[in-house]
């Protein structure tokens, strides 16, 4: 009969100290990025972090598990506004309700969309999570679209690209408009590409 391990104070230490570190890690990851360090080293996170260069890649085998952590923090952050029901009475009002949300959430998430970015050339997984981000970006718009919307495919595509983080991108970081200026300038291009729809 095997006898169970027993988890004393020195191993709870180790665990807690372990977690602290990790935690650390992902904080200066992010912190970084926020203040527009859109490529930062393992040794960078590592001195802001306040932890040895080998405890980096002791708890991130490289920087995709790095990124891999970033991106479940900033998405634990916007879900809840990505998954509140847009408000509005017509699928028109509903559009401007999500380009409003978006305009949020593009604003919190810019310069760790740049950064990974950056480097997805340079790796699968953040090739993979730009893809999916795309596709994401236009189910959810066309999910709001009557169908008559729908199979206009060039004036789908039309608000799927005004309504895109890449447009976000381009008025605020290319063009440096404050958010409020963007997002007038969204809800602008918006109101453009309706008025070719009936109102309803």
């Amino acid at each position: 009969m095997t006898t169970p391990d027993i988890l004393t104070p020195a191993h709870d230490g180790r665990h807690a100290r372990s977690r602290s570190s990790r935690a650390k890690i992902v904080a200066a990851m992010l912190d970084l990025v926020a203040r527009g360090e859109v490529s930062p080293s393992a040794a960078q996170v590592a001195e802001v972090a306040g932890v040895g260069l080998r405890s980096v890649f002791r708890h991130f085998a490289d920087m995709d598990a790095l990124y891999r952590e970033m991106a479940a923090a900033i998405e634990a952050q916007v879900l809840p506004i990505l998954l509140r029901a847009p408000e509005g009475a017509t699928w028109q009002a509903r559009l401007f309700d999500i380009a409003a949300r978006r305009a949020v959430i593009f604003e919190t998430i810019m310069p760790f969309r740049i950064s990974a970015n950056l480097r997805r050339f340079d790796s699968a997984f953040l090739m993979d999570g730009y893809r999916r981000q795309l596709r994401l970006e236009a189910e959810a718009l066309a999910a709001h679209l009557p169908e008559a919307v729908r199979a206009d495919a060039d004036g789908a595509r039309g608000l799927n690209v005004i309504l895109s983080f890449s447009t976000w991108r381009l008025l605020r970081h290319d063009q440096n408009l404050p958010p409020d200026a963007a997002a007038a300038v969204v809800r602008r291009m918006l109101g453009d590409a309706l008025a070719r729809w009936p109102q309803d």
